[in-house]
């Protein structure tokens, strides 16, 4: 199957580089809030279908089908237990940068999609989280949320639709654990951001107690763009179960980084020397990519040039599309100190709760700095590799398995060059005695 990149025409986020304004009267001019009533007149389950036909998958990391997850709400919420929709927009994975564009540029979209998605799922309200860090992005967001309130797009009878919906934005205090959703329900009820076990999950108890869906700020800024153009025509671009347009992130060793939206399934070659103008030095100065953000693993060059950048295509390489978050890596690169210096990330940000991710995360960081020096024998690459597997799967929430994938793609694919460092010291230490 030919994947085409996409055209102008097609674009969903038209405005991702604020070119325009990003006030009311300019996001209705590039269509939105256009007859949102005459969508939701469908009803709450008609939305649920379109989403589900189109077959978009979660953009926030795991690609969960975004019309599925939303069937799981309660179609007849009982008293004092309504439903709430909750926005992740607490981007804090390294490499990830794509949810900022939208919020800072083109909030009214998200705001649209979110009452929609809101009706959707019968829900009386939602929550925007927003990371701490995105102070600019977050003033955007409340001056939106206020000119949509001004014009009667949100409260009472939003929109002309009969439905109300309230829409609150939330600023988190820089924690990457809140990124989670079940630590993210518990950051918004004023606890601190631990995850929850599961079950129950959040679709039968999550926001003080009632049924609640997470999604991510890309997921639900499509919403209304796909039900104006349809099913059919969101469908058509990617491969099967791979359906849709794309933000991608792209930085490192490129020439132009840059957030573009592109179609899935595109190949990485095609992507980097379109969008960002080649690799630094060629092609055959690459030497690895972490597709997805700095959570999945990296794959080698002569692996990811020609693959697909979708979500079945990376992990059949053993990786993920996850946020498409491509960090891309020369052959400058000391690979082993960038997959330290992540595993340091996740060390630093792990909430402590679970054992094998609150002394594991800091015994695998010590570890991989003792190997960027070569100290140490290969046995240790092994005892390594086994602590990485123990976590993963192991702990509440997908943290562990998060510091645990960088490092066993560094040994997967690198091991050649963590052996060669231990036998270089053990070399020099051998001479001088």
């Amino acid at each position: 199957m030919t994947i085409t990149s996409l055209s102008d025409k097609d674009r969903i986020f038209t405005n991702l580089y604020g070119f325009q304004g990003a006030d009311l009267k300019s996001a209705q001019a590039r269509g939105d809030w256009d007859n949102t009533a005459d969508l939701m007149k469908g009803g709450e389950d008609a939305i649920i279908e379109v989403i589900k036909d189109s077959g978009l998958r979660g953009r926030g990391g795991a690609g969960f089908p975004t019309g599925m997850k939303w069937s799981f709400m309660p179609k007849a919420p009982t008293p004092g237990r309504p439903n709430f929709l909750v926005i992740n927009a607490d981007e804090s994975e390294p490499g990830s940068c794509k949810d900022r564009e939208i919020l800072r540029h083109d909030p009214h979209k998200l705001i649209e999609g979110t009452l929609i998605a809101g009706f959707a799922m019968r829900a009386r309200a939602g929550y925007i989280y927003v990371r701490g860090e995105y102070i600019v992005e977050t003033e955007a967001l409340r001056k939106a949320v206020a000119e949509a309130y001004a014009a009667g797009l949100l409260g009472k009878n939003a929109a002309g639709s009969g439905h109300h919906f309230d829409l609150l934005v939330h600023r988190g205090a820089g924690a990457y654990i809140c990124g989670e959703e079940t630590a993210m329900l518990e950051s918004l009820e004023g606890k601190k951001g631990l995850p929850r076990l599961k079950p129950p999950f959040p679709a039968g108890a999550g926001l003080y107690g009632c049924p609640t869906t997470v999604n991510n700020v890309e997921s639900i800024a499509v919403v209304p763009t796909i039900l104006r153009r349809g099913a059919q025509w969101f469908k058509s671009f990617g491969r099967e179960g791979n359906a849709g347009t794309k933000l991608f992130q792209i930085s490192g060793h490129v020439v132009k980084p840059c957030v573009v939206e592109e179609a899935l399934s595109i190949p990485f070659r095609e992507l980097i020397d379109k969008h960002a103008g080649g690799i630094r030095g060629g092609w055959d100065n690459l030497l690895a990519v972490i597709p997805g953000g700095s959570s999945v693993p990296l794959v080698p060059a002569h692996e990811i040039i020609d693959a697909p950048m979708d979500f079945d295509g990376l992990k059949v390489l053993g990786s993920g599309l996850g946020t498409a978050a491509v960090i891309v890596m020369d052959k400058s690169t000391d690979i082993v100190r960038a997959i330290s210096r992540i595993s340091y990330f996740y060390k630093h940000e792990s909430c402590g709760q679970c054992t094998p991710c609150r002394e594991g995360t800091g015994w695998m960081w010590r570890t991989m700095e003792r190997l960027r020096e070569g100290d140490g024998d290969v046995g240790m690459i092994d005892r390594l590799y086994d602590v990485s597997k123990q976590i993963e799967g192991h702990t509440i929430c997908a943290l562990g398995d998060a510091a645990a994938w960088p490092i066993q793609g560094l040994i997967k694919h690198f091991r050649p060059e963590l052996e060669r460092r231990i036998a270089e010291r053990g070399a020099i230490q051998e001479a001088a005695e």
